[in-house]
């Protein structure tokens, strides 16, 4: 079952979604609550993995946790799951260039695409897209936000 939870965080307030079984999303834009899609999910903390994924990313955010152990279902196309993937190699305190990104995944040219395949990442701090930069050390577009970003890489020692 389609499920979701609130969470407090340092960055804002989160929504985690899961679909019973893995942690499906991690959404950070709440101005209006849950997305359309959602609105017939259950809000429910104790559902699946939910409990387990606010739990960690309340570690991450104390500076206890540096990694994450959840089932994970993000939902998008082969080359984007592909980015995401590559993302997970970006150990923490660490920062890649969006054109590194791209040569990790075999197109060095792909650099543009692998940027838009960044910012439709859902499920941002779990899958570190934070840590990837502009070539020259800039902090160059997040789907939540410079200022979060900022903060991220500042709690992971960075920035």
């Amino acid at each position: 079952m389609n499920s979701y939870t609130y969470l407090d965080s340092p960055i804002g307030k989160l929504l985690l979604s899961t679909d019973g079984e893995a942690l499906t999303g991690i959404h950070m834009h709440l101005a209006d609550g849950p997305a359309p899609e959602m609105r017939d999910w259950a809000c429910d903390a104790d559902a699946g993995v939910l409990p387990k994924a606010a739990r960690q990313l309340e570690e991450y955010f104390a500076g206890k946790r540096r990694e994450f152990d959840l089932p994970t279902r993000p939902s998008g196309t082969t080359f984007q799951r592909l980015v995401w993937r590559q993302l997970m190699d970006i150990g923490y305190g660490e920062t890649w260039s969006y054109g590194k990104l791209a040569q990790r995944i075999g197109n060095p040219n792909a650099s543009r695409a692998v940027g838009l395949a960044n910012g439709r990442n859902p499920l941002p701090v779990l899958v570190p897209c934070h840590r990837v930069i502009g070539a020259d050390g800039s902090l160059t577009g997040y789907g939540g936000g410079l200022e979060r970003k900022r903060w991220l890489l500042a709690h992971e020692g960075l920035y």
